[in-house]
């Protein structure tokens, strides 16, 4: 059944009112019609069972007959930290950054990035990458929206790390991922640190473990930037039982 996510305020009296956009994808695009079921999930811990009442090229609504808890979301909460890449490979993170089970993602401005987003830039990307996330959450059955964050600093991103804080990084002083996860109690919520293409700066590392934040191997073979935080959080969401 298809999902579609709308905000709190499109839920009123037992009715959705669906936004012109879905309207369109339904009438259009998958050529729905009065009666149809959907999934209606309003990003707030609720899934509603839905059947179309009215549909038309720019508008339309549907009937509540069956409320439950959304599902979907995994027990731990996972920010992914990580270096912005270019415009196709960041596409990519998000969107199946979003099928593992990220809760949010926050692009970093690192020193041996590549990338760079002013404020003209960011409102501009911003709304087409929240656009991939959601797409991305629907197609998944995420229960939902992951949350995308302005752009930090390495010093604002250290200072913002939650729980069990972890940096994806290939020196000496990396712990292996396994180990440090079965080291201490299950965290209810974990940050993961992903640098650039050219990897850490020396310093870049020390900032982050004088915040407390531990360097782990993410195994013996070298990952690409866009693909270093999908292990990590896979592995993390393994580790943890999240993946069945």
């Amino acid at each position: 059944m298809h999902r579609f996510f709308v905000s709190p305020g499109q839920v009123r009296d037992g009715t959705v009112i669906f936004s012109p956009r879905q309207a369109r994808q339904m009438a259009t695009v998958l050529r729905f019609r009065p009666g149809q079921p959907v999934l209606v999930l309003d990003n707030a811990g609720a899934c509603y069972r839905v059947e179309l009442s009215a549909l038309g090229a720019d508008a339309a609504t549907g009937v509540i007959t069956q409320q439950s808890v959304a599902e979907g979301e995994p027990g731990v909460a996972i920010t992914l930290f990580q270096a912005l890449l270019k415009s196709q490979k960041w596409d990519y993170l998000l969107q199946k950054g979003t099928e593992v089970g990220v809760s949010a993602f926050v692009p970093l401005v690192c020193q041996r990035g590549v990338v760079r987003l002013d404020g003209a830039s960011w409102s501009t990307k911003a709304p087409r990458w929240e656009a991939i996330l959601q797409e991305a959450a629907e197609q998944s059955g995420r229960g939902r929206i992951p949350t995308l964050g302005q752009p930090l600093s390495w010093a604002e991103a250290c200072r913002a790390s939650q729980g069990l804080a972890l940096l994806a990084h290939t020196g000496p002083a990396a712990q292996g991922l396994g180990k440090v996860l079965n080291a201490g109690t299950r965290p209810e919520r974990v940050s993961i640190y992903v640098g650039p293409e050219g990897g850490f700066t020396e310093e870049e590392v020390a900032t982050a473990q004088r915040h407390g934040i531990q360097a782990v191997s993410l195994g013996p073979r070298t990952l690409r930037a866009e693909t270093a935080g999908l292990v990590a959080a896979s592995a993390v969401l393994y580790a943890l039982g999240e993946l069945g």
